[in-house]
Parts: C-alpha cells; structure tokens; sequence
C-alpha cells in the first residue's frame, strides 16, 4: 500500500541511547514476568528480584487475579527505583492509578483482527481496525502516554498491517501517541524478512523484544527458547544493532518456571552473545536452568 511507503519517524519513538548501551542492563526492560511465574511472587518479592537482576524497567502483564495488586505493584517499583515502562491491554483502574501516581506507561494493545472478506479491500481492513483503536489511543492521550502496537499473531500482528493502522491513526485522525512493540516470539514467520521488516518498524519502535530463535521454531513446540540457545540469535542480534535501532530491548519470562531463573538465563545468554558482535571471544556457552519451550 502506498502509505506504507511515505511514513515518516513519530515522535513517540523511545529515547536513543549509544549503540554501545542497547543491550547494557539499563537499557533491559522484564517482560512476562507476571502470570507466567511457577513462584506466583507477588508485588514485592517480584520488584526485589528484578532489582536484584539488575533490570531497571518492567513491562507489566496481569490477570484477573492481579487487578487488587495494582497500586501495590506501583509503589513496590517506586521503593525499588524501577521504572513502570508499560502496561499490557487496557484496564480502567490501572488507567486511574496511573493518573493518581503521576505515572505514563506505555499501554500496549493488539490491533484489532478485522477478517479477511470479499468486501474488505486491504486498506478497507486498516481503516477499521485503525476506528476501532482510535478511541483508546485518544483517551491515552489525554494522560499523556502511548500506545504500543504489538504483535500477536496472525494479520493483526504483521509489520505491514501496524504500520498501516498506525499511518492511518496518524494521517487520518491526527494522533502522535501511537508506536510498535515487536516480539521476536511472535514472529517466527517474519525471519526470511527481518530485516525489512525491521527497516519498516524501526521509526516507530518503542520496544523491540528478545527470544531464542531457530527456523519453525513455533511449528516445532519450541516458541520460546533462552536467548543464546536459537541458532539464528547471533545474526538477530547482529541485524538490531546495525538497523540503527536504539530503544529499550525487552527480555522475556513467559514461561511457568521461576521467572528469576528464566531471566537469569536469558541474561546470561546475551552477555554470551554481545561480545560475539564485535568478534570477541565469547567464553563457555551457558547452560540454561530451565528448559520450557512455549508458554502455558
């Protein structure tokens, strides 16, 4: 589609830091880290772990059961110093917390599927999906925050298809407050095109998330792996750096074993591959703690 081709940068892409930082500790944001826990810690017991891994930023998930931690979580990440980088989906109590705590987390959503029809015409099915994410994207403008759109899966997570809908979001309605949040573990069909789908997303990236990644991994029941056990991770990385990207790198728990021992390994496994990107020997190969491989 032709819009595809004239976008231009938002200003709601994340801050830069120096291609040396991008994937230091403090550029690091937790994600998943939530429901996907075997430990189930709650507000406290988890800002202590993440602190305690060196992360300075979380990305926050939940469940129902979560809804009466919210203020908790809130003000166990301030004690701890952590930055409340994001919020996943829409809940209007976290909406009003956030308001209260003077806080303006990125809220990240899904574009809503609008399935294929003989009526729809490609551009038909962005308009929609862009009318049904306007009235959230302009009531977070109001707060002073941003939506992400993340993939998921499926037409709704396709680069081409969030960059159309937020072009449209942009051009047509006037709203500034719209990026991408990508996930390597959503995007195992993208990997023949990752870097031109990268070129494509990168203006308006306002996180990008790290997974282990091999060919057909989701196909094979291996969608998610430790970062540094894909053979294809070394060149992903290498692709990142080099696109120009700069923004906050995610890492993931999203799995049900100890989420402290997940992103331990996870850790590990960039610091076992971030030397590699400029030939320097990178030592023994980390063996990881856990071994799930898709998420429950």
């Amino acid at each position: 589609m032709a819009l595809l081709t004239s976008f231009v940068a938002l200003s709601v892409v994340a801050d830069a830091a120096p291609a040396a930082d991008l994937f230091a500790r403090e550029n690091l944001v937790a994600w998943c880290i939530v429901p996907f826990d075997a430990k189930k810690r709650g507000p406290a017991e988890r800002a202590e772990m993440v602190k305690r891994l060196g992360f300075s930023a979380v990305a926050y998930d939940w469940r129902k059961e979560h809804v009466t931690q919210f203020e908790q979580e809130i003000l166990e990440y301030k004690k701890h110093g952590l930055r409340y980088a994001a919020f996943w989906d829409w809940h209007d109590d976290a909406i009003a917390l956030f308001a209260k705590h003077g806080l303006r987390p990125q809220i990240w959503v899904s574009v809503p599927n609008i399935p294929a029809t003989a009526a729809a015409s490609p551009a038909e099915r962005i308009r929609l999906a862009a009318e049904k994410l306007l009235p959230r994207v302009r009531q977070a403008a109001t707060l002073g925050t941003q939506i992400g759109l993340y993939n998921h899966g499926g037409w709704a997570g396709e680069p081409e298809t969030m960059v159309g809908v937020l072009c449209e979001l942009r051009d047509r309605h006037g709203a500034t407050n719209v990026g991408i949040v990508y996930n390597l573990h959503h995007g195992h069909d993208h990997l023949d095109r990752f870097a031109e789908y990268l070129e494509l997303m990168r203006p308006h990236l306002l996180c990008l998330n790290l997974n282990g990644m091999i060919r057909d991994g989701e196909r094979l029941g291996k969608k998610i792996l430790v970062l540094g056990q894909g053979d294809l991770d070394l060149g992903l990385l290498r692709t990142i750096r080099d696109s120009g990207y700069r923004g906050p790198i995610g890492l993931l728990g999203h799995t049900q074993d100890d989420v402290e021992l997940r992103l331990r390994d996870n850790l590990d496994g960039l610091d076992w591959l971030v030397p590699q990107l400029d030939g320097r020997a990178p030592g023994p190969k980390p063996t990881p703690r856990t071994k799930s491989t898709s998420a429950k």
